[in-house]
């Protein structure tokens, strides 16, 4: 495994994500809600036709999801989402977050978005960081799941 460090500008981190091309990306909540405000604002300028097919495939991949269908779909990830998985490289196959909570709709949203697990976890210093964390493919939000 490589490891690979930001520039030290949150402000072009996904820059930096391009270039790394990470599989596995691990981050606090604050950056994830950064990334789903420059995702969502992408969203939001898009207009027409392209506007319409992001909004329903959105729409298709977390009703899928929320079905216990997975965070894939054959067509639109081709489509649309291959441009979203880009700005984090398009490589991630694991995200993992902890140090706070993260809201529902962000991590719902983002798991979609990039066809990936985000997996939530809590741990402190005294117990070696890591206490819970989530099972992969976990459809619930919100839980940091089981004790290690």
């Amino acid at each position: 495994m490589k490891i690979g460090y930001y520039a030290g500008n949150v402000l072009t981190l996904t820059d930096d994500c391009a270039k790394l091309k990470p599989t596995f990306f691990a981050s606090v909540p604050r950056l994830y809600n950064r990334i789903y405000g420059r995702v969502m604002a992408g969203i939001k300028a898009a207009t027409g036709v392209k506007g319409w097919l992001v909004n329903k495939a959105i729409s298709a991949k977390l009703e899928n999801y929320h079905n216990h269908q997975g965070v894939h779909h054959s067509i639109y990830d081709k489509i649309v989402f291959k441009k979203f998985k880009d700005i984090l490289g398009g490589n991630v196959r694991l995200m993992i977050t902890g140090s706070a909570p993260i809201s529902g709709e962000v991590l719902d949203f983002l798991k979609i978005c990039f066809c990936s697990d985000i997996l939530e976890g809590y741990g402190m210093t005294e117990t070696s960081a890591a206490s819970c964390l989530m099972f992969e493919h976990d459809p619930d939000s919100g839980i940091v799941g089981g004790p290690l």
